[in-house]
């Protein structure tokens, strides 16, 4: 008897019948199933669309032959994107590289003389003084946005006449720091009542950094004052224009009777050059400008004017910038691109209903027969079911000792259920 109902058992296992399951297997597969949902539903609304799921099949172009238009622009839209996606790239790749415009920076040098006046009661109207100052603006500025005069300058140093102000007081000097506060223009003020010759030394503020070449290599190369990259790509060319890489070995460099001159060896590595150059590159030179502060009332000449050469930024570069970062028609597009393919999902139903009439409307009976077969197979998928359909479509298969019990758990599954039903609905008349 045990050994009989331990094969009883084992039949249940592997030949379960659809529609009969056990008292507590319902609600568990149930909530697999919806947990399984949930997550397919959650990885399809994370999903990116692709643009393959715009495209309206074969079948459907078929049938609506004007549906190619949509193609055409389909095909047109996907150049465009690929056209911008390029151009994207290219300005990625600009905005790596300085975009500077040269410019004409005026500066002015103006002074004023205030003469002493006996009858001033603050010490600072008795005393003779003189002011300089020093601002500058550029010239033909299009930006709406103007940078201050001091933007310009690493630093500035006016030296005095020695003999006048002493060893101590001869030299003004400002110089740029990390919390430099920019400023339209400079300032000194000191006493006096003659005129004083002064130098005005000032260091542009080069971005990237500029350097003043070593004279036999600004005489080799004709470049006196470059960026590093500048002047690595010039040796470069130079190389390249005389032929002195080696043939054998390409890492090397035969130096002629210049290079040998100036790196002071017969063969060396390309990838030495920059560590040699350091010894080569220089502070570039200052502007040196001579003024004189003129305490004469009758000088008519207290404003000198002289212009120079800076470079700044190009304002493409801003615009190609925001171009970059701009998002304005993203949202438009994303609401755009969701249309269309609710669009398609909708026809993409529509062909799947007109082929379910279609084929209904050809042979009823065998498409109602080949449509149960499937919706059969949907349900054990769906259910996880194994079985065999060849033996379940016997009756002799529900003969078996295992039909009994599975009858069993079912009413009795069916009675717990209509309790639990019957209890709820006294509890809720109770109260």
């Amino acid at each position: 008897q045990q050994q009989q109902q331990q094969q009883a058992v084992q039949n249940r296992a592997r030949k379960k019948p659809v529609g009969f399951p056990g008292a507590n297997e319902m609600p568990a597969r149930q909530q697999q199933q919806q947990q399984q949902q949930a997550v397919q539903n959650r990885a399809r609304n994370a999903k990116r669309r692709k643009m393959a799921d715009k495209i309206l099949p074969q079948r459907i172009r078929e049938l609506v032959p004007e549906s190619q238009a949509y193609m055409d622009l389909l095909a047109f839209e996907r150049k465009l994107d690929q056209t911008i996606m390029r151009k994207r790239v290219d300005i990625q790749e600009a905005l790596k590289r300085p975009m500077k415009q040269k410019r004409k920076l005026r500066l002015y040098i103006s002074n004023t003389f205030n003469p002493a006046r006996p009858d001033a009661d603050d010490s600072d109207g008795s005393i003779a003084s003189w002011e300089l100052r020093v601002e500058g603006k550029l010239l033909e500025d299009p930006g709406k946005q103007k940078k201050k005069f001091s933007s310009f300058f690493k630093s500035l140093v006016i030296e005095l006449d020695k003999d006048l102000y002493g060893p101590d007081n001869h030299l003004v000097e400002w110089h740029r720091t990390p919390t430099t506060q920019e400023t339209d223009g400079f300032q000194v003020k000191r006493p006096g009542d003659v005129s004083v010759r002064c130098t005005l030394l000032l260091m542009l503020d080069y971005q990237p950094p500029q350097f003043k070449l070593d004279l036999r290599l600004a005489r080799l190369l004709g470049i006196h004052t470059q960026t590093r990259s500048c002047i690595i790509q010039a040796l470069w060319q130079y190389v390249k224009t005389n032929k002195l890489q080696d043939s054998h070995d390409k890492e090397y460099i035969n130096c002629d009777k210049y290079f040998q001159q100036i790196f002071d060896c017969p063969r060396l590595k390309f990838s030495e050059i920059p560590q040699r150059l350091t010894n080569l590159l220089l502070p570039p030179d200052p502007i040196v400008i001579n003024h004189v502060i003129s305490v004469d009332p009758n000088d008519q000449k207290k404003t000198a004017c002289y212009d120079i050469d800076v470079e700044v930024e190009d304002p493409l570069k801003s615009q190609m910038s925001s171009f970059l970062l701009s998002t304005a028609n993203q949202q438009e597009i994303a609401s755009l691109d969701n249309k269309i393919h609710e669009t398609i999902e909708s026809i993409n139903q529509l062909k799947i209903q007109r082929d379910f009439m279609l084929s209904f409307s050809r042979d009823p009976k065998g498409y109602i027969q080949d449509w149960l077969k499937s919706q059969s197979r949907d349900l054990k998928l769906m259910t996880d079911v194994v079985g065999n359909p060849e033996e379940e479509r016997r009756a002799a298969f529900y003969h078996e000792p295992w039909s009994q019990e599975a009858v069993s758990r079912y009413f009795y599954c069916k009675i717990q259920q209509r309790r639990q039903e019957l209890e709820q609905a006294l509890a809720v008349r109770n109260t």
